[in-house]
């Protein structure tokens, strides 16, 4: 009956761009889909709060599916070489790579998902699709991460993640997303989408920033201050979301942090990290959420519907 499958009685549909023009956006901030979403990031970001990432949690079946399929993602790269080109930027292997995700997408997600749910695959495979950057410009930002995020959060819809499942949505599936993604960054070469150079928070990612920051809540002796010593982050950054996100960005940038990075050296200066968390969410909803550029991409579907929001 349909009391015990709820999404049983739904049609899915393949999602599709509802956002063409800047008034469009207006829609977006009303719809279900932005409601749903922001609930999911926030519901996460309390999640992880005071957690280090070595912390005990459930691993359920599919969390560790949704890690295998991630895992597959990564075997691909190692399969797929770089080829020589006169440009050091966008190595076109990237497209080879990703021809392959388009074509296994919904077999992958099909190993996630039960069979009497077989008909949400071809809805949720799209947002997998879409979060591992542009096969055209070979680039990877934000908006790119925002469909891993919505993929995750279909999956919840849908029933395959629970709400036991949180704290391994964060630390297994989305930590293990963020290593898959550094690799391609770094292996293909990928340009940063949309990037705004020195002000923004990172070339590539958002996320991480925002739940990492929640992690340290409360934390005995790390403050927001410590994240530019290089020794704190050495010792710490196993532990911490936020950090592995700074040694990255270090690993790959030249010159002094406060030049490359400059909004996150700004960020540094913030006395606690309850108060970089908050201003971070404020942040991903302004230079994110609200910017035509990153949302002109994102896909509606029956699980993240374009429809204001209904009450209840």
């Amino acid at each position: 009956s349909s009391e015990e499958t709820p999404s049983g009685a739904q049609n899915f549909i393949i999602p599709k761009k509802e956002i063409h023009t800047v008034p469009d956006m207006g829609k977006w901030k009303r719809s279900q889909a932005y409601a749903d979403y922001i609930g999911f990031i926030l519901t996460l970001n309390e999640g992880v709060k005071g957690k280090k990432l070595t912390f005990e949690y459930r691993v359920s079946e599919a969390i560790e599916k949704l890690v295998a399929l991630l895992n597959t993602l990564d075997r691909w790269i190692d399969e797929t070489p770089p080829v020589d080109q006169p440009s050091r930027f966008g190595n076109k292997a990237y497209r080879t790579w990703y021809a392959k995700l388009d074509e296994e997408a919904e077999n992958l997600v099909s190993t996630v998902v039960p069979p009497q749910l077989a008909a949400a695959v071809p809805e949720v495979a799209v947002y997998l699709k879409e979060s591992v950057g542009n096969s055209t410009r070979i680039d990877y930002g934000t908006g790119h991460e925002a469909a891993f995020a919505a993929f995750l959060c279909c999956l919840c819809k849908i029933g395959v993640l629970r709400v036991d499942d949180q704290i391994a949505i964060v630390f297994k599936v989305f930590n293990r997303y963020l290593e898959v993604m550094r690799k391609l960054q770094k292996t293909y070469r990928m340009e940063p989408a949309g990037s705004q150079g020195v002000w923004g928070l990172d070339d590539f990612q958002f996320l991480p920033f925002i739940w990492g920051s929640s992690q340290l809540i409360d934390h005995p002796y790390l403050e927001p201050r410590h994240f530019v010593d290089e020794k704190a982050v050495n010792e710490n950054h196993k532990d911490y979301m936020f950090l592995e996100c700074i040694l990255f960005i270090t690993e790959m940038k030249t010159g002094p942090f406060a030049e490359h990075s400059n909004q996150l050296w700004n960020i540094s200066a913030v006395p606690s990290w309850s108060k970089v968390n908050q201003g971070l969410i404020r942040m991903y909803k302004a230079e994110c959420l609200e910017k035509f550029p990153v949302i002109q991409h994102f896909k509606f579907g029956s699980l993240l519907p374009i429809h204001p929001v209904t009450s209840g």
